[in-house]
C-alpha cells in the first residue's frame, strides 16, 4: 500500500463529511434535534442551547462510505466498522432519549454498560476468530519492554475496559466547540502513522479515513458550532479508537496516544474524589477544558492549547515507537 491509497482515503472522507453537513445539519434542526446545555456549566455556554446535536451522523457515515469505496475489504476493517457503528448506535440512542425527553440524562449508566457489553462480547469473538486463523494469543504488550501479558479469555474484561475508558474519555473531552474532534483527528493521524510503519495497511486506511471524516466535521463544529457531533459521535469515535489500539496490539500505548482524553477523564475523577472525600475542589470546574475556561481562556484559546498538546503527546508517543530509534 502507498501513502497515495491513504491521501486519497482521507480526501474522500473529508469531502464526503463536508457534502454532508448541509444535508444532515438542516434536516436535525428540522427534527428539532438540539442540544440541552447543562445548568451546572459555564454561564456562556446557554447560548449555545437548541445548537443540532447528533452530527456524528456526518462521521460514522463518512467513514463508512469512504472505507466501503476505497479499502480493501478484510476482516480488520470489518472489526473497525463494527466498533464505531456498534458504539455510534448505542450514542445515538442515548441523544434521541435526551431530546425526545428534553433532558440531559438519555440511557442510565446501567443500560449504556449492558449495551456496551454486548457490542464488546460481539468484537471478542470477531477478534477471535481472526487472530485464531493467525494463531495469536490474546497479549498485551507493555510499551517500552519486551513484556507481553498472555492473558487468554481474561481478555475479555481487558477490552471491556478498554472500550470503557476509551468512549467515555471521548465523550468527556467532548465540551468545547471542535475540541473533541480536531483532538480525535490529530490522533488518529499519529495512530495511522504507527499502524502503517507495523504493516497494518487496513487499520491505517481506516484511521486516514477517521481523519479526514474529522477535518470535514470541524469545517461545521469549529467555533462558533453550526453542530455537535453528541455521543453519536464521541462513542463511536472512542469505539474506533479503542480498536485501532487493540489491533496495532498496543492498547496500554493508547493512554500516551490519547493522553489529552486521558487527562480529562482523570480531571473528573480527582474532582469526584477531591469533593467527596475531603469536601473540597481541586479545578474550578471538571472536566479540565471547563477549568480553563473559569480561568479567563477564551473556548477558542482552550482549544487550540488543547489541540497543541494533543499534537506533541500523540507525535511525541509516535517519535517514540520509531522502529528507527
Amino acid at each position: 500500500m502507498d501513502v497515495q491509497a491513504l491521501a486519497l482515503t482521507a480526501a474522500a472522507a473529508f469531502v464526503i463529511s463536508v457534502l454532508l453537513g448541509p444535508v444532515v445539519i438542516p434536516s436535525l434542526r428540522k427534527l428539532k434535534m438540539g442540544q440541552r446545555i447543562r445548568e451546572e456549566g459555564p454561564a456562556h455556554h446557554q447560548s449555545k442551547s437548541g445548537t443540532p446535536t447528533m452530527g456524528g451522523i456526518m462521521i460514522v457515515l463518512a467513514v463508512l462510505l469512504a472505507t466501503l469505496r476505497f479499502a480493501i475489504s478484510s476482516p480488520e476493517m470489518v472489526i473497525l466498522l463494527m466498533a464505531t457503528l456498534g458504539f455510534g448506535i448505542i450514542g445515538f440512542t442515548d441523544d434521541f432519549i435526551k431530546v425526545v425527553k428534553r433532558r440531559n440524562l438519555g440511557l442510565t449508566a446501567r443500560q449504556k454498560l449492558l449495551l456496551q457489553a454486548v457490542v464488546t462480547v460481539v468484537l471478542f469473538f470477531l477478534l477471535r476468530w481472526r487472530w485464531a486463523q493467525e494463531n495469536q494469543p490474546f497479549v498485551v504488550n507493555v510499551p517500552f519492554t519486551p513484556w507481553s501479558l498472555n492473558i487468554g479469555i481474561l481478555y475479555i474484561l481487558f477490552l471491556l475496559l478498554v472500550l470503557i475508558a476509551s468512549t467515555n474519555a471521548v465523550n468527556l473531552t467532548d465540551g468545547l466547540d471542535g475540541l473533541a474532534s480536531g483532538t480525535a483527528a490529530v490522533v488518529f493521524a499519529a495512530y495511522g502513522i504507527y499502524a502503517y510503519w507495523h504493516t497494518a495497511y487496513d487499520v491505517s486506511l481506516f484511521c486516514a479515513a477517521m481523519v479526514g471524516a474529522l477535518l470535514g466535521f470541524l469545517v461545521f463544529n469549529r467555533h462558533p458550532a453550526k453542530v455537535f457531533m453528541g455521543d453519536t459521535g464521541s462513542l463511536a469515535i472512542g469505539g474506533a479508537l479503542a480498536l485501532v489500539a487493540v489491533l496495532t496490539h498496543s492498547e496500554l500505548g493508547l493512554i500516551l496516544f490519547g493522553m489529552v482524553f486521558v487527562i480529562e477523564a482523570l480531571s473528573v475523577i480527582i474532582q469526584v474524589f477531591s469533593f467527596q472525600v475531603f469536601g473540597r475542589r481541586v479545578f474550578r470546574m471538571s472536566p479540565l477544558h471547563h477549568h480553563f475556561e473559569m480561568s479567563g481562556w477564551s473556548e477558542w484559546e482552550v482549544v487550540l492549547a488543547f489541540w497543541l498538546f494533543a499534537f506533541l503527546t500523540s507525535f511525541g508517543t509516535l517519535f517514540l515507537f520509531s522502529p528507527h530509534i
